[in-house]
């Protein structure tokens, strides 16, 4: 009887993974942003439909010993054991000593990461690919980016998802020096020039990881139909020429997809364990809003359960999120709706972060602005809690708090682009249409123009506003969730086996 196709996910990051697919796996969280969350939500609806799946991650010791506690002893003694019987297993831990000692997924070092994406890839490349002998592989951004090249030469179809822009750049003696035998595939690279022959290349050319993984892959896709379109029409200066050609060349080719990713199932304010008060469609008023005078009380706000309540959930990062507008708007935002008590809470790190601080202290706003920094459990609190939350994002190869919050009944003030624009639709509140406030022009008044939208809303007779809250609550719980994204998934590998190279 014929096999189903096996297929090897490759993620440098997972919140979780699926109970059944090993006896540890409830412990091996590795979580540094929404790549995580991804690729646990992919992997476990995977796995439940019967796919034959497998999973390599590093194996970060210290990370991984810190959910484990006292079964710390028992996590060594399983993983060797696991280690010997690897194929009978679903999930393999790439090991080397550089992994071990590390508290965060990702180093403030960038020589770091490209050092543990090299490892990481190495151990990949060298073992885990011949253990499990996949007929797919899935890889994800930069960290995977040299895995595609190597599949490519031994004709195994491999998919690269583009969850962020961001890449590191290499050379082929580094790539080599790390223990990976580059020169058997170094024809399967991106160079940022082209290359004469191998000699001359191997110390003076430098490989661009992330475009390196969109040139050699059999497909690709992007976490948003929207921002694949805008890369290849052009759209976001800050997206490197490299980057934008191959994605280009992918998608003329009919190689490239988007497919928009999904909340964790997790994320549902009649479940969430983090939150103070659990409510539902039917009582999510008084949910609200005994959440929200619990909020205000934990970060010393004026205690209103009539405040309008602004959240920011988003990395405080000047390139991508947009948090210089909201910077530069704070003070006249919180003056106008000053007889309102509008409050803003941030849960979030980043280079802006002081920069709020500062803009708090300087105006004495610390019972009406409260920036803190990230913890999943405030993070969860602050859905709940909020009326809307605040996502001016320059461009969004996805986001997913714009796709959490409507689930709590808070709505989405954001920048019309990338993923947001395929999520969120501007709010007609008289004839029911919509889930969110969109500015159009990337500024701070097209902020403030959105904001004054959501003030607009928030003051509307009870009875107009909660039967729209009550709507977008419900179809986010339709609309957003995963078993839609494993399908669209699926569809995309059996196209890629059906495909041939």
């Amino acid at each position: 009887m014929k096999r189903s196709p096996r297929l090897l996910i490759v993620t440098p990051e997972v919140t979780y993974l699926p109970e059944g697919s090993s006896i540890l796996a409830r412990y091996l969280s590795a979580k540094a942003g929404g790549l995580a969350d991804v690729s646990a939500m992919l992997i476990r609806e995977l796995f439940e439909m019967g796919v034959d799946i497998h999973v390599a991650i590093p194996d970060y010791k210290k990370i991984y010993s810190k959910k484990i506690g006292k079964f710390a002893k028992l996590y060594e003694e399983q993983l060797t054991i696991y280690m010997e019987h690897l194929c009978e297993e679903r999930i393999h831990l790439a090991r080397d000593r550089i992994f071990y000692h590390k508290d965060n997924v990702y180093s403030t070092y960038g020589y770091d990461n490209l050092k543990v994406s090299l490892v990481f890839q190495r151990e990949v490349i060298n073992n885990i690919i011949f253990s499990v002998k996949p007929d797919l592989v899935h890889c994800n951004d930069w960290m995977t980016g040299i895995i595609p090249a190597f599949l490519k030469k031994n004709r195994i179809p491999s998919l690269f998802t583009i969850h962020n822009i961001y890449t590191v750049l290499s050379t082929l003696s580094e790539i080599e020096d790390n223990g990976i035998d580059a020169a058997e595939f170094w024809q399967n690279f991106y160079f940022e020039r082209i290359p004469i022959n191998y000699e001359e290349t191997r110390n003076n050319n430098p490989v661009d990881l992330l475009t390196t993984g969109i040139f050699a892959s059999h497909f690709i896709n992007t976490v948003s139909p929207t921002f694949l379109r805008e890369v290849v029409e052009g759209y976001h200066p800050i997206i490197r020429y490299p980057v934008r050609q191959e994605i280009r060349n992918k998608y003329y080719a009919g190689c490239a997809v988007g497919i928009l990713n999904a909340p964790d199932a997790s994320f549902d304010p009649s479940i969430d364990s983090a939150i103070a008060k659990n409510y539902s469609i039917r009582n999510f008023v008084s949910g609200k809003r005994e959440n929200k005078i619990f909020l205000q009380k934990k970060l010393g706000l004026i205690v209103d359960e009539n405040a309008p309540l602004f959240f920011w959930p988003s990395r405080l990062d000047p390139v991508q999120k947009g948090c210089q507008l909201l910077a530069d708007i704070l003070y006249n935002v919180v003056s106008k709706y000053w007889e309102d008590n509008l409050q803003i809470v941030f849960v979030a790190d980043g280079p802006f972060f002081d920069v709020f601080k500062n803009i708090v202290d300087f105006h004495g706003f610390h019972n009406r602005v409260s920036v803190c920094s990230f913890n999943e459990d405030l993070s969860r609190l602050a859905f709940a809690a909020s009326d809307f939350i605040l996502m001016p994002s320059s461009f969004e190869p996805c986001g997913l708090p714009q796709m959490i919050a409507p689930k709590y009944g808070s709505i989405p003030v954001a920048h019309d682009t990338g993923g947001l624009h395929d999520t969120i639709e501007h709010l007609d509140p008289y004839n029911n249409t919509g889930n969110g406030f969109l500015f159009n022009y990337f500024d701070s008044q097209g902020l403030f123009w959105a904001i004054d939208e959501a003030m607009r809303f928030f003051k509307l007779p009870k009875n107009i506003k909660n039967a729209n809250i009550r709507r977008i609550m419900k179809q986010a719980m339709e609309r957003f969730n995963h078993k839609e994204c494993a399908k669209r998934y699926i569809e995309l590998y059996e196209k890629m086996l059906q495909r041939p190279f």
